[in-house]
């Protein structure tokens, strides 16, 4: 992915021309959409990067932002939103979080998003057949995007709904890392990795279990069967995705 961005809303805005110039400063090549789908699916060879200028948009603009909540599922673009609380609020009542990769309040620091983006940019300029992969195993669909959106910068990521069609998965596949909710039904989370620990060929897999469940009984449950770590789903993004990082830079240096 090249230094090019999509940035959405109103032409006439001083904001929207500061952000312009100021990605320009920082060496982004920024393209310019009204917030419009006829004015953004009309424009050929789009940026993977949107940035959704929410000022100045009402409850009037709502076909357009259910249009890029659609949209993103086919085009797989990276959103983010920029706003006051109040239209962050509006956006996010329409455009699902999970697939909005950051928000950022007003007044934006420029330079922090571009820093932000160099990060995107990096990583996507490594091969992917290099990226370490990940397959997250969760029931909520919602939470199981969300995950995606977060993690696909860094990593090449995997879903499964189900305890069953992750082991199904696991017997085909080999992955870095699974990411294990652990109340899930028919097949819960403690379950599938004692089947893991039980099967030859993965029984080394490194787990770590992302979970709402935080009492001290749950976590006692699953030590004998040596998860890597224990995180919760409330982890701010930050913390949850350096906790991962953290994961990979340690294993390696086990290893080595």
């Amino acid at each position: 992915m090249d230094k090019r961005v999509l940035l959405i809303g109103n032409q006439k805005s001083f904001m929207v021309n500061a952000i312009v110039k100021g990605l320009e400063k920082e060496e982004y090549s920024v393209e310019s959409a009204a917030p419009m789908e006829g004015a953004v699916s009309s424009m050929v060879n789009r940026p993977g990067i949107y940035l959704l200028y929410l000022g100045d948009m009402t409850s009037e603009n709502a076909p357009f932002l259910r249009y890029i909540n659609e949209a993103i599922d086919s085009e797989r673009f990276i959103l983010y939103l920029i706003g006051n609380q109040e239209e962050l609020n509006l956006a996010l009542s329409i455009i699902a979080k999970e697939k909005v990769q950051e928000t950022y309040l007003r007044p934006l620091d420029v330079k922090l998003l571009a820093e932000q983006l160099d990060t995107i940019v990096d990583y996507s300029a490594v091969d992917e057949s290099l990226k370490k992969k990940i397959l997250i195993i969760d029931d909520d669909g919602a939470m199981l995007r969300m995950m995606r959106t977060w993690l696909s910068v860094k990593y090449r990521t995997y879903m499964a709904s189900s305890g069953k069609i992750a082991l199904s998965f696991l017997a085909q596949n080999s992955v870095d890392l699974v990411l294990l909710d652990y109340e899930m039904p028919v097949m819960n989370g403690p379950d599938v990795l004692k089947e893991i620990r039980n099967t030859q060929s993965i029984k080394n897999m490194p787990v770590i279990f992302l979970t709402a469940k935080d009492d001290k009984e749950s976590v006692m449950k699953v030590v004998n069967l040596k998860p890597e770590k224990y995180l919760l789903k409330s982890m701010p993004k930050e913390k949850l995705i350096s906790a991962i990082d953290e994961f990979f830079i340690t294993h390696a240096n086990r290893i080595n």
